[in-house]
């Protein structure tokens, strides 16, 4: 037990509402327990690149503990949360460990939904940490390796086929990257096939891609795709998703590689709160972004459903879980001052994003623009929300390099190969 007597505040998640939280608790006269299950912040905007071998996982990703290091008030504990007890305020962990708190500020985050069809996961991976984002990158490279010495032009024209499945901007982004790893990457390294005759499919289940977007922009998204060579299909609601091929809109693709990027599900530890949820699983919080009848329970970022301001409930996006943990600070700040609370207000700095090189769509304010400009805006804001200056530096480094040389430097096959790759002496024999 510790004999610190000053109110203790423990934040469940290393995300972007959990780590500004903290570092804006830094100097409060208060205790600060960050846990988080794994060592490291990600920068998840930057996932799809790492997936397509544009960046290595540690150039957007830097320890929890060396970020918060010069934060004396502040712990950092390597567990997952498995129980929360609003009335005891104490959280369980899986490995038997409980913590008592004063605040709680739960900033969870989400993985990707399937509605339904959670069967789907092992053949259409979703982008939400490194794990899947090194994923997909083997299954993109290892999919062209295949075609490579495959002689069947039908089984070549599967392994030569990317579906992703979702036109928001993780799909919009997706799509448009593989589609340049085709076209100029990987255009030179390989004797039997031309990557440039791979199909890039996007599947889109609404009447338009980026739908929280202006019209306009999504007009302008699909063109810039459209122009890269990918097929981009709206309308299109995929409907099975089997080994070697995907059902969508009443016709069969045959495919051996999918990438999901169509829905989002809160973290199943939020319905230990006791309190209603949305149907993404969302707390449905107060406009204090606590939940009803515990001031002292904070909920941010992609696990809170926030519907007080107007215009529907807040994005999942990590503008909106950074002003969330900065204004959790500030309210139990307050609190220890004597001070009223004032509801959460979202200022929107607008949306952006990028289809290609050179190429991305902005939403900000009333500015509605895309091309080259968009993207060097882009490619600032990124930037400047990467945790860490050697992350900064080491990004803008290799997004030049890139830039100058069509090249993807992250071109890493990892993890055990299949068989059809193992040297002869190891592949298993055949019978008769």
């Amino acid at each position: 037990m510790s004999g610190d007597e000053r109110p203790h505040v423990l934040i469940l998640g290393g995300g972007f509402g959990g780590l500004y939280a903290a570092r804006a608790l830094k100097d409060a006269p208060v205790r600060v327990t960050l846990v988080d299950r794994r060592n490291h912040h990600l920068f998840q905007p930057m996932l799809y690149q790492v997936a397509t071998a544009g960046l290595n996982p540690s150039d957007i990703a830097s320890p929890i503990r060396s970020i918060l290091r010069h934060s004396r008030n502040t712990e950092v504990q390597l567990a997952e949360a498995r129980t929360i007890d609003v009335s005891a305020r104490r959280v369980g962990f899986t490995d038997g460990s409980v913590l008592g708190y004063d605040y709680l500020i739960v900033a969870t985050g989400a993985r990707h939904s399937y509605f339904g069809h959670d069967e789907w996961e092992p053949l259409a991976p979703g982008l939400k940490s490194l794990e899947d984002a090194l994923e997909i990158r083997r299954r993109v490279l290892l999919a062209f390796e295949k075609a490579e010495r495959e002689p069947d032009p039908r089984r070549r024209h599967g392994f030569l086929t990317f579906v992703i499945v979702g036109g928001g901007p993780t799909g919009v982004e997706m799509a448009g990257a593989v589609a340049e790893i085709r076209r100029y990457a990987l255009r030179r390294d390989f004797r039997h096939i031309d990557p440039g005759e791979a199909t890039v499919m996007l599947l889109e289940g609404g009447s338009r891609l980026l739908p929280s977007y202006p019209p306009s922009l999504s007009d302008e998204a699909k063109h810039e795709l459209r122009r890269l060579g990918v097929e981009v299909r709206t309308d299109t609601l995929v409907t099975d998703i089997r080994p070697g091929s995907v059902a969508a809109a009443g016709w069969i693709i045959p495919t051996e590689t999918v990438i999901w990027a169509a829905g989002n599900t809160a973290s199943p530890v939020l319905r230990e709160l006791g309190t209603p949820l949305d149907s993404a699983g969302r707390a449905i919080v107060e406009p204090d972004c606590t939940i009803p009848g515990h001031p002292e329970v904070f909920v941010l970022g992609d696990a809170a459903a926030f519907a007080h301001q107007g215009g529907g409930t807040l994005p999942g996006v990590s503008p909106v879980a950074i002003q969330m943990g900065e204004y959790a600070a500030r309210a139990i700040i307050g609190d220890l001052a004597g001070r009223p609370r004032r509801p959460f207000q979202y200022w929107d700095k607008g949306q952006l994003a990028v289809i290609g090189r050179g190429q991305a769509v902005a939403d900000i304010w009333r500015l509605h623009f895309g091309g080259l400009i968009a993207w060097l805006v882009w490619i600032f804001v990124h930037i400047f929300f990467l945790i860490g200056f050697r992350n900064r530096v080491i990004v803008l480094f290799e997004w030049a390099l890139s830039y100058a040389t069509y090249s993807r430097g992250a071109r890493l096959i990892t993890g055990e190969l299949p068989p059809a790759f193992a040297p002869a002496a190891e592949r298993p024999a055949k019978t008769a």
